[in-house]
Parts: structure tokens; C-alpha cells; sequence
């Protein structure tokens, strides 16, 4: 198990709701709308990730603006700035979307 500490500078974390289009920026969404995906799910967060070519791991760690809810997070290396590969990862799950549609 790691922790958020050792990730510093290598890696990246990631929680499906930085990249949710229902959700505001004070609720948690970090990309613009322009980029954000209804809904994300962990696994295409994954299958995202993996195209890219980001090596993901997911833990079962909670978002600590919905402590209450269940969540898991996305851990993935880092490839220049944490938005563009919010960026990137949203924009892969929306070319997937519009495929299998």
C-alpha cells in the first residue's frame, strides 16, 4: 500500500470526481467543462490511463469532500501536469464513449 507522500513528484492521484461534468468546481471537478465527462467510472479512468500509457493502480480510498460515500482513487504516473493528464484522460473516456454509442 503507498501513500500520498511517496507518490510526490512522480505520480499522480486521481479521483473520478475531478473530471465530472455534474459536478462544480467548489464540489470538486478540476478540468472545465469543455473537457469533463458525465459520470466517469473508475474503469475507464483506467482503460484511459492504460492508453495513454500512465500505468494505473487503484486504491479504495475515499474522496475527502464525500468522506461519507465509497470511493476509489486512480494512481497513475505522472506525464507533465496533473490537468493536462486530467485533460488527456477526460478526453480519451469521451472518444471511447463516442465509439461504443
Amino acid at each position: 500500500m503507498f501513500l500520498s507522500r511517496e507518490y510526490r513528484g512522480s505520480r499522480i492521484v486521481i479521483y473520478p470526481q475531478y473530471i465530472d461534468s455534474n459536478r462544480s468546481r467548489s464540489e470538486g471537478r478540476r478540468v472545465s467543462l469543455k473537457y469533463a465527462v458525465p459520470n466517469p467510472r473508475v474503469d475507464e479512468i483506467i482503460r484511459a490511463a492504460e492508453l495513454i500509457g500512465l500505468k494505473p493502480i487503484v486504491e479504495n480510498k475515499k474522496y475527502s469532500r464525500e468522506w461519507w460515500g465509497s470511493s476509489q482513487r486512480i494512481v497513475v504516473n505522472k506525464k507533465g501536469s496533473k490537468l493536462k493528464t486530467l485533460v488527456e484522460i477526460a478526453l480519451k473516456i469521451k472518444e471511447y464513449r463516442q465509439k461504443t454509442s
